[in-house]
Formats: C-alpha cells, sequence, structure tokens
C-alpha cells in the first residue's frame, strides 16, 4: 500500500467536514475497500477517481452506511457516526445523490423536492409534510429547481422526464436536505454534454456555498475541470491523492500516472 498525501493539508479526519480513517470492507476474502483515509474540508470538491470495479461505489456504501464497514472510522462534522445508522444520517448533514429508482415517479419535479426539504426539516412522520411549513419548502424547492435548471419542468410528473433531467432532479433532491457533505456517484454518466454541464455547475455552485463535495468518477477530464483535489482508487486502495492540478500533472505513484494516461487496463 502505497503512502498517500493528505489532500486536506493535513486536516484530521475527525476535523474535517467528512473524514474517514482506515476505512474497509471486506466480502469473505476479498477486500473491496482497504484502509482508506480521507480528510474533506468544507467547501472542497474532492473528485474519487478509478477505473469502474475499483471500489468507489462500495467507499460512498461505507460512508453511507447502506453497508456497514468491517473496521475503521467515519466522522461528519467532528463526530463518530461509524455506527449511525443511513437513515439517520441526512439529518446530521450527509446526503447522497437520489437515483432515479429512488424518485417519487408520481409526482412531480416540485413536489419531489418539496417533500425533500420539509422532510429535512422536520422529520419523515411531523405533521408539517401535511401543510405546515409547506409554503416554504415549496419556495425553496423552486429555487433548487431552478438552480439544477428544471424550473420550467416544476410540474411534469418525475416519471416523464428524461434520464438526463432525473438525474439533475435526483441531485436537487439532494441538495434539498441542505446538506454539509454531498456525495455524487458518477452524476453525469452516459449524459448528454448539455445535461453534464448543468450538473457540473450546479455541484461547483454547492462548493461553493461551503458544501464539502465528493464525486467519484471514471471521467479523468471531468476531474481535471471541477475538483478542488483528487484520490486515486484502484483495487480498494487510494493509492495517492492531493491537489487536482498537481495529482493530474505530476503523480507521484506509478500505478496512478498509468491510470491518468490511460496505460492502466482493467
Amino acid at each position: 500500500m502505497s503512502e498517500t498525501t493528505d489532500a486536506g493539508v493535513g486536516l484530521a479526519p475527525e476535523d474535517a467536514a467528512l473524514g474517514t480513517r482506515a476505512l474497509t470492507r471486506s466480502f469473505g476474502a476479498l477486500v473491496a475497500v482497504d484502509a482508506v483515509d480521507l480528510s474533506v474540508p468544507e467547501g472542497e470538491l474532492r473528485a474519487i477517481i478509478g477505473p469502474n470495479g475499483a471500489g468507489k461505489t462500495t467507499l460512498f456504501n461505507l460512508i453511507t452506511h447502506s453497508i456497514p464497514p468491517t473496521s475503521g472510522t467515519v466522522w461528519l462534522g467532528g463526530r463518530d457516526v461509524t455506527a449511525l445508522p443511513e437513515e439517520r444520517r441526512p439529518h446530521i448533514g450527509l446526503a447522497r445523490s437520489f437515483q432515479s429508482n429512488q424518485l417519487f415517479t408520481e409526482l412531480t419535479s416540485l413536489e419531489n423536492v418539496r417533500v425533500v426539504a420539509q422532510a429535512a426539516r422536520s422529520g419523515p412522520f411531523s405533521l408539517a409534510l401535511l401543510g405546515r411549513g409547506k409554503s416554504v419548502a415549496v419556495e425553496e424547492a423552486h429555487a433548487l429547481l431552478e438552480r439544477i435548471g428544471l424550473d420550467g419542468k416544476a410540474e411534469v410528473e418525475a416519471s416523464n422526464l428524461s434520464h438526463g433531467d432525473q438525474r439533475r432532479l435526483g441531485i436537487a433532491m439532494a441538495l434539498a436536505t441542505d446538506p454539509d457533505v454531498l456525495l455524487l456517484d458518477e452524476p453525469t454518466s452516459n449524459l448528454d454534454p448539455r445535461n453534464t454541464a448543468v450538473i457540473e455547475e450546479a455541484v461547483a455552485a454547492a462548493r461553493d456555498r461551503g458544501i464539502g463535495v465528493v464525486i467519484a468518477t471514471h471521467d479523468m477530464q471531468q476531474a481535471e475541470r471541477i475538483a478542488d483535489s483528487v484520490a486515486v482508487l484502484l483495487d480498494g486502495t487510494v493509492i495517492e491523492q492531493g491537489p487536482a492540478d498537481e495529482l493530474f500533472e505530476s503523480p507521484s505513484d506509478d500505478r496512478a500516472r498509468a491510470f491518468i494516461d490511460g496505460e492502466l487496463v482493467y
């Protein structure tokens, strides 16, 4: 396992907006994520790059606790949340973009975002969802749809949106939770340039508002365009991480260099 450079400029994981220490997940003899250390400060956009099968999605699943780690620690805003159930994490500032199969398909775009905004502020079983607080959530939903370029489709049912628009709606729903940390797993995969540009702009804007953003992508050009820092994940291990411009210009790990140069075949 190679030495890694902390792109959090010496920031300890427990002091970061999002931090992991030696985060590991094994499935029998297979080590899918191997002792990953991350420190993502507020207002930073960290790209996790690596080929398909490198462990990017599994790493996100560990951070959200959709699967528990075999060992290691996860911190959010200085709090050890390693054992905190997945459904509690959005209420303490962690959001992950909603996938197409997680949308309320019979509701409009506006109602999808509004419901999430109300639940985030009032709790999923609050009477506020039945009326009280609805007007504020509707205003927030309109603003988020405008930010993600879907304001013209506010009254369109989610099931009738294109794939790209559903991806954008999922990000708007994640932002509706008012997160401190936003996880985006291949948010622009298989999207056209227009949808990709809109999503990248929205992600950069979230970073500029102080949200710690972590994006998993195999698109190195995208990582170069928008990331402040980059971690290279291969075979479940972070082999190198650091400021994006430095890492892409002169990676110190031979495998990281081979992957960036397109010479590492998986």
